[in-house]
């Protein structure tokens, strides 16, 4: 087990903020998925969202960016491909290995499960009353960057482009 750094009593309530606030967020995020026809797990729809921000990828960069295995992270691909929302290419500079790039019905799911992720967290912010709702989204997005995600508009900005 890893040892946690050294807190101050107001850093360790951050913590248990954004603890309780990613519970909530798991809990959006699969509500949006089971609003939709499609049978799409959380890791599988984490790896849609992942071939937006990152592009087509091999197999073993998924499984690594996933943290689980490669013959996991075959299987889920493989559930994706029957599904129609990934498909495996060959790139003619390297024949040994899969890549993995999102059809146009993956990212169509991944941004109508986006859209309403919006929709959900609009109806959120509209019951707080912030008094400076840019500085509390600098925050957000710094802690975004730091754990390598792209802010929201770059990330609307890659799917956009996914589908070309």
């Amino acid at each position: 087990m890893t040892s946690q750094p050294t807190l101050s009593p107001g850093e360790q309530e951050v913590v248990g903020a954004l603890l309780a606030l990613s519970r909530a967020f798991v809990g959006l995020a699969a509500r949006s998925l089971a609003d939709l026809d499609e049978e799409v797990t959380l890791p599988q729809y984490r790896t849609l969202v992942f071939l937006v921000s990152h592009g087509p990828q091999r197999i073993v960069d998924l499984a690594h960016e996933l943290q689980v295995t490669s013959s996991t992270a075959t299987r889920m691909c493989n559930r994706l491909v029957r599904k129609n929302l990934v498909a495996r290419q060959e790139r003619p500079d390297d024949r040994r290995a899969a890549w993995i790039t999102l059809t146009p019905a993956g990212r169509d799911l991944v941004g109508e499960v986006m859209r309403r992720r919006r929709t959900a967290l609009s109806t959120l912010i509209a019951e707080l009353s912030l008094t400076r709702p840019l500085g509390f989204a600098a925050v957000l997005n710094a802690l975004v960057e730091v754990t390598g995600e792209l802010p929201d508009a770059q990330w609307w900005t890659r799917w956009e482009s996914a589908s070309s």
